[in-house]
């Protein structure tokens, strides 16, 4: 690290049992069990970055008026740590998400942090807690966060701020496992508009959609599609992933960036795809499009895809009004394709040529 500020270590003096923790990661799941450690660093205006530790996984301490819950001034990243060939733990492409966190942190009025520092707080965590990483097809969902802490009821940026970086160990990200699933189409809530926040991944984001989600569980779908915030026509993305399109030619497109999360995953399966000799193209599509190119036939298969879920095959649109079933339901053979290419890289089972795999030693 060539950073000057070092990482101190304070391992936890209550660490859950091997018992325990095998039954932990027996259960699978999501999101809902969580590893001994973390790792804090704060950042103090005039100061910079400062106290780097990893350290015992406990609640924070933050004052009644602290910005954060007030002012939503917060950011975070969503990667994965993978068991590799032998004894080896690998990340995928994690620089790319230390560049998208500082972008969101640009955009939320927050300090950045250097990209080697986030880097060796996720390496710092994943080597302290390696035993809570699943294997089989799990893997240790790794979530840097920022927030800020400072108490004052003003709007302004905050003058201190918290970086942390936690731990889950997950198995599959929707509970149907890897089926098609079935995604609900929201006319009525969007997501993000031109000049706002949608291209940051921030909380508040992620809070505006929670009440579209809740329509897509009530109509039985797991996932919601949003429309743009101008027309309400445009196909901009799901509610925690991006999408993409496959013709009856084989080829793809997907939504353009500028209002939507530039997906790392999304990014990846552009040039997988297009080093497969397919043409991916980037470019705005409609709902009404989206229907009548399925009916016909020009649209053979749809899936969505992200860091937690990777690649999720869609195989059922409902909306207020209907419903349409994508091909015949089932994964299609190009989703297939792309899924097992990117997965095997993440895990080290397919050569990786393009150095998106870290290797943490």
């Amino acid at each position: 690290m060539s950073n000057a500020l070092k990482i101190s270590h304070i391992p936890t003096d209550t660490p859950t049992s091997a018992a325990d923790r095998e039954a932990i990661l027996a259960k699978g799941g999501f999101g809902t069990a969580f590893s001994d450690h973390m790792v804090t660093i704060e950042w103090t205006e005039g100061i910079g970055w400062h106290n780097a530790q990893v350290r015992k996984r406990e609640a924070f301490k933050i004052d009644p008026a602290a910005a954060v819950l007030h002012y939503a001034q917060e950011i975070f990243e969503g990667m994965k740590a993978y068991r590799g060939e032998g004894d080896s733990v690998t990340l995928f492409r994690a620089d790319q998400n230390a560049e998208r966190f500082n972008a969101s942190a640009t955009r939320m009025a927050m300090p950045t942090i250097p990209q080697d520092l986030f880097l060796e707080a996720v390496d710092a965590l994943v080597r302290i807690d390696k035993d809570w990483i699943p294997s089989g097809n799990g893997s240790l969902y790794l979530r840097p966060f920022m927030f800020a802490d400072e108490p004052f009821l003003g709007v302004r940026p905050a003058h201190h701020f918290v970086f942390c970086v936690i731990a889950s160990p997950v198995g599959d990200y929707f509970k149907s496992g890897p089926k098609p699933v079935k995604v609900w189409v929201s006319k009525e809530y969007t997501r993000a508009a031109v000049g706002g926040t949608g291209a940051a991944k921030c909380g508040g984001n992620y809070a505006a959609s929670l009440v579209a989600q809740a329509q897509a569980y009530e109509n039985g779908c797991e996932q919601v599609v949003f429309l743009d915030a101008a027309e309400h026509k445009w196909i901009e993305e799901l509610g925690g992933m991006n999408i993409f399109f496959v013709k009856d030619d084989g080829n793809l497109f997907t939504t353009p960036l500028g209002t939507i999360l530039p997906g790392i995953t999304r990014a990846s399966l552009i040039e997988l795809a297009r080093s497969k000799g397919l043409t991916v193209e980037e470019r705005k599509y409609s709902f009404a499009e989206w229907q009548a190119d399925v009916a016909s036939g020009k649209v053979k298969e749809t899936f969505a895809c992200g860091t937690a879920a990777v690649v999720a095959s869609i195989g059922e649109v409902k909306f207020d009004g209907g419903s349409f079933t994508i091909g015949n339901g089932d994964s299609g053979p190009v989703t297939n394709a792309l899924r097992d290419e990117l997965s095997g890289l993440q895990r080290g089972k397919v050569a990786d040529t393009r150095g998106w795999v870290r290797t943490i030693k």
